[in-house]
């Protein structure tokens, strides 16, 4: 017989701190003043630190390989977030 047994935080305890009931914005949030990669539904990538999340924006500071740049992104433009996972 196996038995396994799971931590309810279980989704607390990544990097992203996925939470069941999040939507974008919620998940964002969370995030900001940490690096993340937003893959748009246009298929293109947008990397930065997020500084700021707004009802219909969010904004990004220091853009990866144009680090001298910022940006303001369409919330609804965006299809997932991706963060590296913490490194052991």
């Amino acid at each position: 017989m196996l038995v396994v047994a799971t931590s309810p935080n279980l989704f607390a305890q990544s990097q992203l701190g996925f939470l069941p009931d999040d939507n974008v914005k919620t998940l964002l949030q969370r995030q900001v003043g940490k690096s993340v990669e937003l893959r748009m539904r246009s298929g293109e990538k947008i990397a930065g630190k997020l500084e700021k999340v707004g009802d219909t924006m969010v904004y990004l500071s220091q853009l990866t390989g144009a680090e001298f740049y910022e940006a303001a992104v369409a919330m609804d433009g965006i299809n997932a977030v991706v963060m590296r996972a913490k490194s052991n």
